[in-house]
């Protein structure tokens, strides 16, 4: 899914390449995006970790913002820090609508959505390890 850009890395599990040399090991991308959002007041955060359970990521964030207005806005926010910081070009789907804003910054997937978008979808339901709740850190899975 993420084309030639990956390469693994010992220390963080895999990574998105950003020139031919430097290597983004995917917890600092996961640092990175679970400190935008919450400096930009995104609400029910869940952290999924996905290693050993699916190639499309390492990890899938899902949050919330309370209107299609903040939505962009954390998306927004988000795509530029991981711009600023990584000098990465992260694909976007949604933004226009503001209803529910996927990010696909490589190993680290996230979904922001509206609240009632989020709680029609489930995704949390689809992807998270059966008996954990949101809210609770998933277990990595080997």
């Amino acid at each position: 899914m993420h084309g030639e850009n990956l390469a693994g890395s010992a220390a963080g599990g895999s990574a998105r390449m950003k020139s031919d040399t430097d290597i983004i090991p995917s917890d600092q991308l996961l640092a990175l995006v679970l400190s935008s959002l919450d400096d930009d007041k995104a609400e029910d955060v869940v952290t999924i970790d996905l290693r050993g359970r699916s190639s499309i990521a390492d990890y899938m964030v899902i949050c919330s913002g309370r209107s299609s207005r903040q939505v962009a806005s954390i998306s927004e926010k988000l795509i530029e820090r991981l711009k600023a910081e990584f000098r990465l070009s992260s694909r976007v789907e949604g933004k226009e609508q503001g209803d529910w804003v996927l990010i696909d910054a490589g190993e680290v997937v996230v979904h922001v959505f509206r609240p009632e978008v989020r709680d029609f979808y489930q995704l949390e339901k689809m992807w998270m390890p059966a008996g954990a709740r949101s809210g609770e850190p998933t277990p990595r899975r080997n």
